[in-house]
């Protein structure tokens, strides 16, 4: 199921956003100052803003009725210099001439007017749609006099501030009159990462300033993306982009959707009769039905005028929204919200929340009486300053807050709180600085702000706080270590756990990448979202996963082995168990994006069938961001959902995705807006009260301070699985397996993309064999495992060679026993019962077994190139085949054995934006059978049948290993050079 486009009108939207306007000009005069002294009365001004809501609701309405406009057709592939000659043909539209790709580093676009001239000036009209005039902000100008641009000298760069285009008669004009400024090419750039896209350059010349010299002269730049076109695209290819499409005369406050909100209002009213007080709701169905009789005369008459169906729209509206807050799940009294702008720098789900990239202010507010007469907003720390740390004494202002979070007895609030330190110096742009001051960290106060404490402090940014159900907090936070493997300078962050004083930190989760957003489900376990890229692509898994409230046994249910990214989102954030319910509700994110997309509910009693079987679309007017609607910023609308069940929630919500305020909505399209401030997003709405506590569930591992004192367990842990071919796939025929391959998935220690590059796959892990342990007849395993580190396992024949093999991680704590059923059991079926105890029960763990020589530190190196030394490279040479010697080469630092074996020969899963569909290469899950060695190309040239080649046993695996290891060449992030002259490198993170 695909969900309709949002689209954009342009005409409907600009009589929307004036009443917007005069409602944020009410709201100046009545409040003029956003954070409120004490409690503000906000009820006259959120009237206009909610008649404007109203309006916009009507806007997406016509919206969704208009058919989608046709683009015309993109040619297959569009050259630098094509794209490019759209900045300098004379057409100015406010869009783009040209486009670099989304995200280049230092792109450029350049002009070439044939002969070296004394300019005058370079007039440049920038892009002005959709807000994005900033990016070009810090444009400069080159000149050189010669095309191959050998020497190209700056002539101008740009101060910061905006400048726009032709629909407001401001380009930035470069004045270079008198300064002697001599050049044949004209090149415009910016520095860092930026989608560099102009409307159009115009370049006049000191003999004759009234000419524009650049008009349709020969243009280039750096790259293509996928808004490049051959010259400026047409108006029809930017319309569909985006969505825009005119609105028909007259088509404000339709009878069908007049007709939509009545019936929508009868059917909520008779939703929540069995429970809301008649002597409230009785009234308002009758008054509903009076309106639902003067629809009908409307829609009877031949043209009923706009005014007459705008005023019965506005009453309806007025009745539904009375009816809806009969509903007694919304008797609250209080909700606690926080201020916030949206973070700066890279449009990332990791980005969003770093330090370095919040936009100073904001709050931590409360609504009082928000679903009644007379609202009011609290802002609880007015008065309050830090006691304790850094900043001790201090008022938290100027920075920025993120993600609140409310005990479960409705006393304390934890919050994160950035001072935003990088903002003064970079005002938004890519700042990559951890410092106390640019980091977020984790504070605490009483519900009134009193008793305000910094619990965490450093250079790590420490967020989303939890409270468990024991009193400890988990929290997600950078001190693991490692970065990402796919971009920037990214640290990884995961989750941690403390006392409630902010005292005895652990590390509940040792994956290698990141997690986001933990909360408590009804079950009193750990739900949050991880993102798992372990030899696959790095896209399409950011879903739900759960584990104790000790950080043990992490698992995942739903969504992380797609068949199709299309066919799901591609993240899913903010989850939170619906109560009484087994079910979650979610906000659907985008990998390159942030937290806000649509809203789904998930239901994990569902078999998942690689798509949306366990969704429920809870708001389908808004699609999937990224996965389904591009570009992904137009789709942000709903975020930080908080369910009252499942048909009732409160969210974060706007139709523009720009200006978030706090909503009721529920599971059948009614929506009513709570509260706006038109200057700053409002989101994370939490009824401030308290809620039930979940069940307490006992501790596992001997990590926390308190479960050390009352364990007297090892601080040894095990794992054991009960029969691997319990599975939810079909093994090859004739399959026994021997062991289990134990791996080390290694945090990537180093900030840049393939820096160094590990092997022949894109963006892959560093990886150490830990060893094997047994598997027995019955198919059980015990064994001794390693604990704090992330580690996959590969299921191994008599051979030696790997028939399946994770694509995921997982670890153990001190003292924890985790237990499997099978190898990707059924989750939706029982186990077979045990007529016996396992076999591997009945003993002792087996302790990992460690493998040969060059597998741990893991090194091409040392355990390949010397078999090839002993059996391949004397005949290569003299038959002067592929050369297989160890000679090191190249950018990479690898031999030139590896270079001629690990693309064409080697097997391998490649770790990168759409490498699901990278064939052998990619896919969601390992094939079993056809995966490692089994799979390669060299296969065949390891027996006698190649010129009567016999490895020893060793030399087989050796070969063998390398290749279920998919191919690579280097066991470690650092001291490349090191491991290229073979010696043993261990890595400086595990």
């Amino acid at each position: 199921m695909t969900a309709p486009l949002f689209h954009t009108l342009t005409s409907l939207r600009r009589g929307c956003e004036l009443l917007i306007l005069l409602a944020i000009a009410a709201w100046g005069h009545l409040c003029p100052a956003v954070a409120v002294s004490g409690s503000a009365d906000v009820g006259p001004q959120m009237q206009a803003l909610i008649e404007a809501d109203w309006i916009e609701q009507d806007r997406s309405f016509v919206a969704m009725k208009q058919e989608k406009p046709k683009a015309p057709a993109r040619p297959e592939k569009v050259t630098t210099a094509e794209d490019a000659a759209g900045g300098c043909d004379g057409i100015k539209n406010g869009h783009w001439g040209f486009h670099t790709a989304s995200g280049e580093q230092d792109p450029w676009w350049q002009v070439d007017l044939g002969d070296a001239v004394k300019l005058d000036r370079v007039v440049i009209y920038n892009r002005t749609d959709h807000g994005k005039t900033g990016r070009a902000a810090r444009i400069q100008v080159l000149v050189a006099d010669e095309p191959e641009c050998r020497e190209l000298r700056g002539v101008y760069q740009h101060d910061g501030s905006p400048f726009f285009g032709v629909h407001e008669n401001k380009p930035l004009v470069v004045d270079l009159n008198d300064k002697n400024v001599t050049g044949r090419i004209v090149r415009l750039a910016v520095a860092g990462r930026c989608s560099f896209a102009l409307d159009e350059i115009e370049v006049y010349a000191s003999a004759d300033p009234q000419k524009n010299i650049a008009l349709g002269k020969p243009a280039d730049q750096k790259s293509v993306g996928q808004y490049s076109w051959p010259g400026t695209m047409p108006e029809a290819a930017v319309a569909a982009i985006f969505g825009e499409t005119p609105a028909p005369a007259g088509s404000e406050f339709a009878l069908p959707h007049l007709r939509q909100v009545v019936e929508r209002g009868k059917a909520l009213a008779e939703r929540i009769k069995p429970k809301a007080g008649a002597g409230r709701l009785a009234p308002l169905v009758e008054n509903l039905a009076q309106i639902d009789r003067r629809v009908a005369e409307l829609e009877k008459a031949a043209d009923p005028p706009i005014g007459a169906r705008k005023q019965l729209y506005l009453d309806a509206r007025r009745v539904v929204r009375r009816i809806a807050f009969c509903n007694p799940l919304l008797d609250i009294d209080r909700i606690l919200f926080i201020k916030r702008h949206d973070a700066a720098g890279v449009f990332h789900m990791c980005d969003q929340f770093y330090g370095c990239n919040a936009k100073p202010g904001g709050g931590l507010y409360v609504l009082s009486d928000p679903f009644g007469p007379d609202p009011k907003l609290i802002n609880v720390l007015e008065n309050s300053v830090v006691e304790n740390g850094r900043l001790a004494g201090k008022k938290l202002e100027g920075g920025s807050f993120l993600s609140p979070e409310l005990s479960f007895d409705g006393r304390t609030i934890l919050f994160a709180y950035s001072e935003a330190g990088a903002w003064s110096k970079y005002q938004g742009k890519e700042a990559y600085e951890w410092t106390p001051e640019c980091s977020y960290h984790t504070f605490k106060c009483n519900a009134d702000g009193t008793g305000l404490v910094q619990l965490t402090d450093g250079t790590w940014n420490d967020f989303d706080p939890c409270f468990l159900p024991n009193g400890r907090i988990v929290f997600i936070s950078e001190r693991r270590g490692g970065y990402l493997r796919c971009g920037r300078h990214c640290p990884v962050y995961t989750m941690f756990s403390m006392r409630p004083d902010g005292s005895d930190i652990i590390c509940l989760s040792f994956h290698e990448t990141h997690e986001w957003q933990p909360s408590v489900n009804n079950a009193g376990m750990l739900v949050y979202t991880r993102w798992d890229y372990v030899d696959r692509d790095t896209n399409i898994a950011h879903h739900i996963w759960t584990c104790y409230p000790d950080g043990r046994d992490p698992r995942s249910f739903h969504g992380n082995y797609p068949v199709k990214r299309e066919s799901r989102p591609w993240m899913e954030m903010s989850i939170r168990a619906v109560p009484g319910s087994h079910k979650y509700v979610a906000s659907t994110g985008a990998h390159h994006g942030h937290e806000f997309g649509s809203l789904v509910l998930i239901d994990p009693r569902v078999e998942d069938d690689g798509a949306e079987s366990q969704l429920e679309r809870l708001t389908p007017e808004v699609p999937f961001p990224e996965a389904e609607g591009r570009p992904t910023s137009r789709y942000m609308s709903y975020g930080t959902p908080w369910p009252l069940s499942e048909d009732d929630y409160l969210a974060a919500y706007d139709a523009n995705a720009k200006n978030h305020g706090i909503y009721w909505i529920d599971r059948h399209g009614n929506k009513e807006l709570l509260y706006r401030d038109p200057s700053i997003a409002s989101i994370s709405p939490i009824p401030f009260r308290p809620r039930p506590v979940p069940p307490l569930v006992p501790s596992g591992t001997r990590q926390a301070a308190e479960d050390v004192v009352r364990s007297n367990a090892g601080q040894k842990a095990t794992i054991a699985v009960m029969n691997v071919y319990e599975s939810d796939f079909a093994w090859p025929e004739g399959t026994k397996i021997d062991a289990l391959r134990v791996i080390q998935v290694l945090p990537k220690s180093t900030a840049p993309p393939n820096l160094p590059r590990i092997g022949i796959a894109n963006q892959t892990n560093a990886r150490a064999v830990l060893g094997t342990v047994p598997v027995e007849a019955d198919g059980s395993v015990y064994f001794e495992a390693p604990v704090g580190m992330p580690i996959y396992f590969q299921a191994v024949d008599e051979r030696g060679l790997a028939v399946q093999s994770m694509r995921s991680a997982t670890y153990v704590h001190p003292g924890e026993r985790m237990t499997c059923q099978g190898c990707h059991e059924r989750k939706h079926q029982p186990p077979r019962t045990a007529e016996q105890v396992p076999l591997a029960l009945r003993r002792p763990p087996s302790p990992v077994e460690p493998d040969v020589e060059g597998s741990n530190p893991f090194t091409y190196v040392r355990l390949v190139q010397p078999v090839l030394d002993r059996n391949c490279v004397g005949c290569h040479q003299e038959k002067k085949a592929l050369d297989l010697t160890g000679k090191i080469e190249g950018g990479n630092g690898w031999t030139r054995s590896y270079t001629n074996l690990a693309a064409k020969y080697g097997f391998y899963f490649h770790v990168s934006n759409g490498s699901i569909n990278q064939g052998i290469h990619g896919g969601s899950r390992t094939v079993p059978g056809q995966f490692g060695a089994k799979a390669s190309g060299l296969m065949k040239y390891l027996d006698a049948s190649h010129y009567g080649v016999k490895l020893s046993e060793e030399d087989f695996h050796r070969i063998t290993l390398w290749l279920d290891c998919n191919s690579e060449f280097f066991g470690a992030y650092e001291n490349t050079e090191a491991q290229s002259r073979g010696e043993a490198v261990k890595p400086s993170l595990e």
